[in-house]
């Protein structure tokens, strides 16, 4: 058992990007509009990714063994839409806590972990699991968007 899991690291990001708007609000508020919109955005693909998962049966542990490639829905435009609903949700953030500058270093940090600390690990899984069927599906899908 391990307490790296990726929603950890988001949840820091998360903390991150309220503390600076909290210490550091520079942009102006007119800022909170497409923010919510990013982030019901991000909210919306995370959900649509959760609900395709489970509806094939398969976990969405990133630890956890695959029983299913699910390459349809939300998972036809990224390989990761739960990452980067993440990813939205911190860009709306940091506008909603009127920070614009922090979504310049936080989102692309927040993917660089993810990148390097998750992703490789899970596509090797899966990779594993559904050698053909993945490499077909990382062929025609982008990892991000």
């Amino acid at each position: 058992m391990t307490a790296d899991y990726p929603q950890i690291w988001f949840l820091g990001f998360v903390v991150l990007a309220i503390l600076t708007g909290m210490g550091w609000p520079h942009g102006p508020g007119w800022l909170i509009w497409p923010g919510g919109l990013l982030m019901g955005a991000g909210t919306a693909l995370m959900g649509a990714a959760v609900i395709a998962m489970r509806r094939a049966r398969t976990t969405v542990d990133p630890y956890g063994r695959p029983a299913a490639l699910v390459v349809s829905g939300v998972f036809a435009l990224s390989r990761n839409p739960i990452y980067l609903g993440n990813a939205l949700l911190l860009a709306g953030l940091c506008l909603v806590m009127r920070a614009p500058f922090a979504v310049i270093v936080l989102v692309p940090a927040f993917v660089l972990v993810i990148s390097s600390r998750f992703i490789p690990r899970e596509e090797a899984r899966l990779r594993a699991s559904f050698p053909r069927e993945f490499s077909d599906y990382s062929a025609r899908t982008r990892r991000w968007l």
